[in-house]
């Protein structure tokens, strides 16, 4: 069975947060002799996210 894609829809301040939250996370690992592929691929992915532009409206 295929897994579920799931899609987020940030703003630059929440990408950013995002970025220094998931670096912040490695450095621990590092800091704990830890495994962090799985955290690189995720700020990869963050990086190299498109960009979409997206119409809101607040109601």
């Amino acid at each position: 069975m295929r897994e579920k894609k799931t899609h987020l829809y940030l703003d630059g301040k929440e990408r950013r947060l995002l970025l220094h939250s998931l670096v912040e996370l490695k450095n621990q690992l590092i800091r704990q002799g830890r495994y962090t592929d799985p955290v690189d691929e995720l700020i990869f992915r963050v990086m190299n996210a498109p960009a979409k532009r997206m119409k809101i409206e607040y109601i």
